[in-house]
């Protein structure tokens, strides 16, 4: 495995995109790709990952009363440190693979942009805190419009992220979209093409870490 971008020694890959994306399909393939040619890694989502951020997500995604923007991003951030600490820094140092299925990106584009429930300058900010300095080396973001992304979860959606209004999906693709212009670590895929495509593509980004 070579030389890991963060402090921790590691390799850290993070995908990202909006609710319909494909990333579970894809995070499915990479990890078949992975066990087949026998690469260790750790597999996490976000929220969740650890007993106290699981009872987090339980909270965000599935409360039926009503959320304040700001409790929203704090509950978020807070998981998110638990999982950090807790397991993503001890598995770097061990110099381990991990896959995480959403990290800060995720809450910029979301609570930022989709909620606008602070400045994305403010969410940098805490995300530094919450994330205790650690950054992926590699985040694989799925571009795909809102409109055809609402057509792949139409019969899946089951929590009260997914059950968001169009326009809240149009802030919160904008968000990635921004995200992805500032940062060389974001590779943007095309979210549409076919899924075997775009497996291609994120096996060549893995093998340029695991070669």
């Amino acid at each position: 495995m070579k030389k890991s971008l963060n402090r921790e020694g590691g390799v850290l890959v993070t995908f990202e995109g909006i609710d319909g994306s494909g990333k579970s399909t894809q995070i499915r393939l990479l990890t078949e790709w992975l066990r087949d040619r026998k690469i260790p890694f750790h597999l996490f989502r976000e929220p969740g990952g650890t007993e106290l951020s699981e009872q987090i997500r339980e909270l965000l995604l599935h409360s039926s009363g009503p959320m304040d923007p700001v409790t929203e991003l704090l509950l978020f951030s807070a998981a998110r440190s638990q999982l950090v600490a807790e397991r993503l820094i001890p598995l770097l140092k061990r110099g381990d693979l991990i896959i995480l299925d959403r990290f800060f990106d995720s809450t910029i584009a979301y609570q930022g942009y989709g909620r606008e429930s602070a400045s994305p300058d403010e969410i940098h900010r805490l995300n530094h805190l919450v994330s205790h300095r650690l950054r992926p080396d590699l985040t694989i973001y799925l571009r795909i419009s809102p409109a055809l992304a609402r057509s792949r979860r139409a019969e899946e959606a089951d929590d009260r992220m997914e059950r968001e209004e169009d326009s809240f999906f149009e802030r919160v693709a904008l968000g990635f979209e921004r995200l992805a212009e500032q940062s060389d670590r974001i590779v943007s895929l095309n979210g549409e093409r076919p899924v075997e495509e775009i497996h291609r593509d994120v096996v060549r980004l893995m093998r340029s870490l695991t070669d």
